[in-house]
């Protein structure tokens, strides 16, 4: 049993919490992550390290309220006490000898952009983000990435928080100004991380992404999150979450995503009705 030691609401949809889980902080590096369960009957659910603090023994990890896991890790409290928390899982971003790097949040994507802008600022990187969310009541880690950062800018679709327009546009603003990167490293939707990279590969520029398919085992045997990068089957639990970008078949991936959503809405729907019943 793992117990919640932290928990914060960072807007509607997206809680942040630490959880009391000493081996695995112990070992954690940017990039990695964790498959947890919150009952003995829950499903096992991945989500990426937010943050560790080594002295004190936590992992922080930030989720989106979107099914039925979600929703039931969503109305555990400080002081209760999840089934499962295994990892770190996954290889670690690479932070070491890069001298000037891009990373490109959007929306809870920048929950695991963080702790790699981070990473590399602590390494000595100078760290340029480019952070976007749909709009300012949306925005989450705005301070922490603002201290991780060299440079930070912000973009909001609808123009009410940062400047108006996509994370591509602002991307494409810091190349032209000059700015030489060793590597953009994207972290967001699927269809963000696809234009990134088509806008990467027009510079010639390095750029890694990190694909979140669904999952189930964490060690390859399920096969659930096979993805086709440089037109050869890979597996996200264990030669990733991070691939090269130019080289990932996002056509396939986001069809591929689609294929339990309507399954997620039954199922978190179920969830909520059980919760409601509780409370009555």
């Amino acid at each position: 049993m793992y117990k919640i030691v932290r928990k914060k609401v960072l807007n509607p949809t997206v809680t942040r919490m630490d959880i009391e889980a000493p081996f695995v902080a112990k070992k954690a590096q940017p990039g990695q992550f964790v498959i947890l369960r919150v009952d003995k009957e829950g499903e096992r659910m991945p989500l990426t390290v937010a943050d560790y603090d080594r002295e004190k023994g936590t992992v922080t990890i930030i989720f989106q309220v979107v099914g039925a896991t979600t929703e039931k890790l969503n109305h555990k409290e400080e002081g209760e006490y999840i089934e499962d928390f295994v990892g770190p899982l996954g290889k670690a971003t690479d932070i070491e000898n890069k001298k000037r790097v891009c990373v490109v949040g959007g929306g809870v994507g920048c929950a695991i952009a963080y702790p790699v802008a981070k990473g590399l600022n602590d390494n000595g990187c100078e760290v340029h983000s480019v952070i976007g969310f749909r709009s300012r009541d949306l925005v989450i880690l705005e301070e922490e990435f603002e201290k991780a950062s060299a440079r930070c800018v912000k973009m909001s679709d609808d123009g009410s928080w940062g400047e108006k327009g996509l994370v591509t546009d602002a991307l494409r603003k810091l190349i032209e100004e000059g700015n030489e990167y060793d590597e953009v490293i994207c972290i967001g939707p699927l269809m963000m991380m696809k234009f990134v990279s088509a806008v990467t590969k027009e510079y010639g520029i390095k750029t890694i992404v990190s694909m979140n398919p669904v999952m189930v085992d964490g060690t390859g045997m399920c096969g659930g999150c096979r993805l086709t990068v440089g037109g050869k089957v890979k597996f996200a639990c264990v030669d990733g979450p991070e691939f090269d970008g130019h080289e990932v078949d996002f056509d396939e991936a986001i069809k591929r995503s689609g294929t339990y959503k309507g399954f997620e809405k039954i199922e978190r729907e179920k969830t909520c009705n059980l919760f409601k019943k509780e409370v009555e």
